[in-house]
């Protein structure tokens, strides 16, 4: 079935790009298709939560060869008749007692969309169309499809699904979340050592008249041909920067020999 292979994927719904005018949308959902039958027909797999936190399960198999049989999943319809129109369109109409009550148009957009029409009547008659969008399927949950569409029914085995994915989203982002925090951690004591390295570099580099002292307190400061100078003599006592270009930093020698300036963490 090459034709249908652009559609084979987890397509992820798009909530805010959709358009209901029949039923509930979903908060999140999932829309998988998949070749079965060797190739020779389609799986269809439906998950969705509702806003309500409900979860619901579906799924039906078709044969996109235009001819009309009946449905593995009686609780959508009758039967199914199913097309590859082009490329990059399939559609398949469901049936009760002969009558068309459900067309689903599956269309692969010019930017790698799924886009799901559902058009059909609800309970008063009145036409309605569903527009639904999906993206190929990054996240861990599938959830898909809206309650206006085709006809899905609550199951224990949808319920329990969506219990335990649900844990394992939030254990999974609470390992992930210690993990960012851990790496946020690293990179700024990275940051830190850095920091302390080039101002070390600076004052090694400077001129000094005496050795410093672990935990002492000196002042940098830039002479006017560019070098630098360690003192202990602070700005306010020189009246300024003294006889020098500039000052540069208060600063403490630690304990491993790097320097450190004053308003940083210690």
């Amino acid at each position: 079935m090459v034709q249908a292979y652009n559609f084979l994927a987890s397509w992820q719904l798009f909530p805010e790009k959709c358009d209901f005018q029949h039923g509930l949308s979903p908060k999140s959902g999932n829309y998988k298709i998949e070749s079965i039958r060797n190739g020779h027909a389609l799986g269809i797999s439906i998950n969705w939560v509702s806003l309500e936190n409900q979860a619901f399960y579906s799924q039906y198999e078709m044969i996109p060869d235009n001819v009309q049989r009946p449905i593995d999943n009686p609780d959508l319809a009758d039967t199914i008749q199913a097309s590859i129109l082009n490329a990059s369109t399939i559609q398949c109409t469901f049936f009760k007692a002969d009558q068309a009550i459900l067309v689903v148009t599956h269309e692969i957009l010019q930017n790698g969309y799924l886009k799901v029409s559902h058009q059909g009547e609800n309970e008063q008659g009145q036409s309605f169309t569903n527009i639904e969008i999906y993206h190929k399927q990054m996240s861990v949950l599938p959830y898909a499809s809206s309650v206006g569409s085709v006809a899905i029914r609550p199951t224990k085995e949808g319920v329990i699904k969506h219990k335990a994915l649900s844990a394992m989203e939030e254990q999974t982002n609470m390992q992930l979340d210690q993990i960012r925090q851990q790496i946020e951690l690293l990179a700024k004591q990275a940051q830190e050592i850095r920091k302390r390295k080039e101002l070390s570099m600076m004052i090694y580099e400077a001129k000094l008249n005496f050795k410093p002292q672990i935990g002492q307190i000196y002042h940098l400061y830039e002479k006017r041909d560019g070098t630098h100078l360690l003192s202990l003599v602070a700005p306010q006592e020189w009246g300024g920067s003294g006889p020098f270009k500039q000052f540069v930093s208060t600063v403490r020698l630690l304990a491993d020999h790097t320097w450190v300036e004053l308003n940083e963490p210690i």
